[in-house]
């Protein structure tokens, strides 16, 4: 018998009611359950990051988490980070500086940039380097992820 949990997940500000088996990561959910593809699974051992999303404005890998310990949570993807037709600031700084290449790692990585900038907006370079060597990208040399979120963080901090 499979026993199945009804949550109310809040996903970028909007309610889902979802019905998913208790062992169902948060990853498979918001990507199955909730249609939104943007957070990516990469090697679904946290390793990667390329699921990462915020959690009460904190940056977790959402293939580590079960969907039940998310309800009653503030969850964010990267389909929140838009506003309408206009794009986060730090999107912007990922064309700006071709911060991507094939895309895959782009979502883990803007969501781990943007829950550090929320959070330490006057963060140093080199405490910025350790924060994004958590997440993995083969096709770039990550130079260019360093010069989009070094110049959102200083977007952002105008803004202030």
């Amino acid at each position: 018998m499979n026993a199945f949990a009804h949550l109310q997940l809040n996903v970028n500000g909007q309610v889902h009611h979802v019905e998913v088996e208790p062992r169902k990561t948060l990853a498979d959910t918001i990507r199955e359950n909730c249609g939104l593809t943007g957070t990516h699974l990469g090697c679904e051992h946290g390793v990667c990051g390329a699921c990462t999303i915020l959690l009460d404005g904190e940056p977790i890998r959402s293939c580590l988490m079960f969907a039940v310990q998310a309800e009653g949570r503030n969850v964010r993807t990267v389909e929140g980070l838009q506003d309408g037709d206009r794009l986060h600031v730090l999107q912007q700084a990922f064309i700006a500086e071709h911060a991507l290449q094939c895309g895959f790692c782009t979502p883990g990585f803007l969501m781990l940039i943007v829950g550090i900038l929320e959070k330490y907006p006057d963060i140093a370079e080199s405490q910025l380097l350790e924060f994004l060597s958590s997440n993995l990208c083969r096709c770039t040399g990550y130079e260019n992820i360093v010069k989009a979120a070094l110049n959102a963080a200083a977007v952002m901090r105008t803004a202030r």
